[in-house]
């Protein structure tokens, strides 16, 4: 079986998706029963992973430009899947993988990851813009799918519903995390945490988006509420891009880092990103909608305890081995934190546990698993 893998999420800064695409890559070039495996990149064909390069500022400007128009939006959309088609037509006895929503024209089999249908769901949490893009590219690729992947339970049984797509055509293959992640001991961490004027065990961190889905308002409420020495000895990282709809957000964020007890280094990469998750005393991660949530799992492989909220994919992530609350529930989300932050032996207890949960999750099985799907699509 011959296969050509859409790698257009490998690109900085690294998303989720773009992780997701980059692990799953490499582990099929390990495989020694396909057979050739082609890279989609823009509208070249590669025989070799591409490197996550950050797009030229004028392209990602003209981009976010497009999407306020939908005429422009429009004709971009047909530029680009016009040039990919074009570029895999001489391939139709491959199976085509697109990791990021997106199928292109293709006379072949295909396959398409769906990550999550938030923008069906929940389409306040994203702009207007990219909801009429995504669920014109959704729509067209399940015409096209002759399977679907997707990266949680959770995310099926949502498709399932949204579309009336049948279960058996369906295949769940979980994420996991990086090899990179990994506990460390406070003699590596001190140097590397230093130039953030962070200490080992010394913050509670979140990592993500900054954006309404990640439910961040209901985080700084409830740190606020603890005493002033815990937010004194321990401060809040926020570590991720700056999304969209957080002007207020940001503000209240701009001046919790003035009190003293919030630090918000942005967009972290992956040079650094081990070293802060593994320094972490704690990490919260209080997103209402995710249908993954990989950070959890970084963050558990890091040795470090876990509080995340209670919906939709993250008790499938985090098992037993995460304290949870319900997203909306700023006093017991308070309460955990301060009991994450004070009792040793709790946090003894889900270092360990948690290490375990993310043991079970493996890029091996993913590929595994996402190899099943595509002799499925093969044999339809």
């Amino acid at each position: 079986m011959d296969i050509i893998l859409s790698t257009d999420a490998i690109r900085q800064p690294l998303t989720g998706i773009g992780r997701y695409t980059s692990q799953l890559a490499w582990q099929l070039t390990q495989r020694r029963d396909i057979g050739e495996i082609w890279f989609s990149h823009g509208e070249k064909l590669l025989r070799h992973i591409p490197e996550p390069r950050r797009q030229p500022t004028a392209v990602a400007w003209l981009r976010n430009g497009f999407c306020k128009y939908g005429p422009l939006l429009d004709a971009y959309r047909k530029i680009h899947s016009f040039g990919k088609a074009s570029s895999i037509r001489h391939l139709n006895n491959a199976v085509y993988h697109g990791t990021n929503y997106y199928l292109p024209k293709f006379a072949g089999r295909s396959v398409v990851t769906i990550h999550d249908i938030s923008i069906f769901t929940l389409p306040d949490c994203h702009r207007e813009d990219r909801v009429k893009f995504l669920r014109k590219e959704t729509a067209l690729a399940l015409r096209r799918a002759a399977a679907v992947i997707t990266v949680s339970e959770f995310s099926k049984r949502e498709i399932m519903a949204q579309f009336n797509w049948p279960a058996e055509r369906i295949y769940v293959t979980p994420l996991a995390s990086a090899g990179i992640f990994y506990p460390r001991p406070d003699t590596e961490l001190t140097p590397l945490l230093k130039p953030s004027r962070l200490l080992p065990g010394g913050y509670c961190l979140y990592v993500g988006t900054v954006e309404p889905r990640k439910n961040l308002g209901v985080l700084l409420d409830a740190y606020e509420r603890l005493p002033p020495y815990l937010r004194g000895l321990f401060p809040l990282v926020l570590a991720g891009h700056s999304g969209w709809n957080n002007r207020a957000l940001l503000d209240r964020i701009r001046r919790a880092a003035r009190e003293g007890w919030l630090r918000y280094p942005g967009f972290v990469p992956d040079s650094l990103l081990p070293a802060l998750f593994a320094g972490a005393r704690l990490f919260v991660f209080p997103s209402f909608y995710e249908g993954f949530g990989l950070p959890v799992l970084e963050a558990m492989s890091s040795g470090v305890p876990v509080i995340c909220a209670d919906t939709a994919s993250l008790p499938e992530v985090a098992g037993n081995a995460a304290a949870m609350f319900a997203p909306q529930d700023t006093e017991r989300l308070a309460s955990l934190i301060a009991m994450g932050l004070e009792n040793r032996e709790w946090r003894a207890a889900a270092r360990e546990n948690g290490l375990r949960q993310a043991a079970r999750f493996s890029w091996e099985a993913c590929a595994e698993l996402t190899l099943r799907a595509y002799a499925a699509a093969s044999r339809l």
